[in-house]
């Protein structure tokens, strides 16, 4: 499905080729995020990340750098994470040389224009305005302060108000030399290309970046006791709410369990949250659940929007679906499962942006591949009997965390519901 050669630098370039498709996608995967930031710089990676497309030397504006890549109708972005950073951009085949060149100058060479600073600064505080100000986003913001309090993880990617405030240009260009390495860095291609075309290319564009300093590394996340339920008061016509569970870390043996599980308690239409919450009992029109894997911790949360007086009825309703999944699972809803899980990702696969994606951030995340044929072996053989032992594992009492944001008082008794 693809090839791989380490550049002298120690940069990782993977692709995949794909003769039937008339598009190329180039992504560049950094393997720094927001858990990698001291208290103090909270956002620098988002902050970054930002300005990378304010300007280049090649091309100075933000608007030289959109209008490059939309005057052929390709499509250029971004985005932080806490464990990476990527850089995209997908064109049709014959303007694959611009998008790299318009990348990689970004990557290389950002201006860092002072007032270009001040600007987006604002513009980030601006966009933490907004994700306060929305409940659904604000309720997972407090969701990962209880599941990891006073680590990196539990903080928002874009910092605070404060944080973002008091970050210079040298700040950001300290954290830059420390955390953009070439040897920390995977660039994944995939369209209709050749490898050894590839490798030429990248080389002559970014082959010559070398380490600045030593890496920094993360804080590793250790359980510890802390407050189970948070509850912001805001007026919105719903109670916003999150219920969680810590996960299992990316590498984990049962990390494809916990995903399969998790398809079956609320990914989709027919999952049992939906079903049993939404269709039958109809006290919520949006619930769903996700499961994230990080390198040395994971959840599981549930996601509802509920009219306020049916708040507690619907938490009892899912931890009532939740207590449910360590009961055996029938065979015909594990292989429903089973298929949903393997299509959606056969589908993704058709995509030259989810094909990079999918290549560079297993790369740059756990240094290594697997196929889609690999994941899918996984998953076929997952029995009901595993799943249950896994919820069995998980879902105790002891472990669920709640974050309400809405008309709710903050000291509404909902602790008391938070057992099984």
């Amino acid at each position: 499905m693809y090839q791989k050669t380490t550049l002298d630098n120690g940069l990782r370039l993977i692709t995949s080729t794909m003769p039937h498709t008339r598009s190329v996608c180039i992504t560049i995967f950094i393997g720094t995020g927001s858990r990698y930031e001291a208290e103090t710089e909270a956002g620098v990676s988002h902050f970054i990340e930002h300005l990378l497309f304010k300007g280049s030397n090649k091309w100075p504006t933000a608007r030289e750098i959109s209008g490059a890549i939309e005057g052929v109708g390709g499509i250029i972005n971004g985005g932080t994470d806490k464990e990476l950073t990527v850089y995209w951009c997908k064109v049709a085949q014959p303007h694959f040389q611009l998008a790299l060149d318009v990348l990689t100058d970004m990557l290389l060479h950002p201006r860092f224009d002072p007032q270009d600073i001040e600007r987006e600064r604002h513009v980030i505080i601006e966009e933490i305005n907004m994700s306060k100000d929305s409940p659904a986003q604000r309720v997972n913001m407090l969701i990962d302060e209880l599941l990891w309090p006073g680590h990196p993880l539990g903080r928002d990617i874009a910092g605070s108000k404060e944080s973002v405030a008091a970050i210079t240009k040298d700040t950001m260009l300290n954290y830059l030399q420390g955390q953009y390495l070439p040897d920390d860095t995977v660039v994944a291609i995939a369209g209709n290309i050749e490898h050894q075309e590839m490798v030429t290319a990248v080389s002559q564009a970014i082959g010559s970046w070398t380490n600045q300093q030593p890496r920094l590394g993360y804080s590793p996340y250790k359980p510890k006791k802390a407050r189970r339920l948070q509850i912001e008061t805001k007026d919105s016509e719903q109670a916003h709410l999150c219920l969680a569970l810590p996960g299992l870390p990316l590498l984990h043996p049962k990390r494809f369990n916990l995903d399969l599980l998790n398809v079956i308690l609320g990914e989709g239409m027919s999952s049992r949250l939906f079903v049993e919450i939404r269709d039958k009992l109809g006290l919520v029109y949006s619930i769903h659940s996700y499961v994230e894997h990080f390198l040395d911790t994971g959840s599981v949360t549930i996601y509802a929007g509920v009219e306020p007086k049916n708040l507690e009825t619907v938490i009892k309703a899912i931890l009532e679906q939740l207590d449910k999944l360590k009961e055996q699972i029938p065979e015909s809803e594990l292989s429903k499962a089973k298929e949903l899980s393997k299509g959606h990702l056969i589908l993704r696969m058709e995509d030259s942006r989810n094909v990079a994606g999918w290549l560079g951030g297993q790369e740059i995340l756990t240094k290594r591949i697997l196929s889609p044929d690999q994941v899918i072996s996984i998953i076929d053989a997952i029995t009901a009997e595993e799943l249950k032992q896994l919820a069995q594992e998980l879902i105790v009492s002891s472990e669920l965390r709640l974050a309400v944001v809405g008309p709710v008082a903050s000291d509404t008794p909902l602790e008391k519901l938070l057992k099984l």
